[in-house]
């Protein structure tokens, strides 16, 4: 009989591994994902080079979860928020709020303009947050809950892996 050290299993956190063979594929992640509850306060890191995809996958998961109108890319303002009512409504209050921020930190040069920027707040209220090149608002940003990587295969297709890093994030993968 073989035994388990748990506490050593969740220090490593799960990681998924999947393909995209088209938009379409995008599409049904990101419907997949806005079908789960803990989307609604949770914070996604995006990875990937220019043209992965990052952007198309926010779209998709946006519309995924009732955004209406134009869906900008936040690479010049930083941040674009959104609000919608959510598709997991509280079992006692019904339909509530929901607030969404997609941030784009491409043309950060230094990680303390996520701090100059007011973020901190944001990133401690409740909601979903999206962000794009993470990396270069540094250690500054919470941990996300979960980190999806986006690489481009010679076909076009892409390879993606999902790394859950907190519960929320487990429970995202499920």
């Amino acid at each position: 009989m073989r035994t388990v050290d748990l506490t050593a299993a969740e220090r490593h956190p799960p990681i998924v591994k999947t393909s995209w063979f088209s938009e379409e594929d995008t599409g049904a992640f990101a419907q997949k994902l806005a079908g789960n509850a803990a989307i609604g306060n949770a914070f996604i890191e995006l990875h990937g080079e220019l043209g992965a995809g990052k952007t198309t996958l926010v779209r998709h998961l946006l519309r995924a979860l009732g955004v209406q109108g134009r869906i900008k890319s936040p690479t010049y303002a930083v941040v674009e928020p959104y609000e919608v009512t959510t598709v997991h409504p509280d079992p006692v209050d019904g339909p509530r709020p929901l607030s969404i921020w997609h941030f784009d930190f491409y043309r950060f040069n230094d990680p303390r303009e996520w701090e100059d920027a007011g973020f901190r707040d944001l990133f401690a209220s409740p909601g979903l947050k999206l962000a794009e090149w993470p990396e270069k608002a540094g250690a500054l940003l919470p941990l996300a809950d979960l980190v999806v990587h986006i690489e481009v295969r010679p076909d076009d297709s892409r390879e993606v892996t999902l790394t859950a890093q907190t519960p929320a994030g487990r429970e995202l993968l499920q």
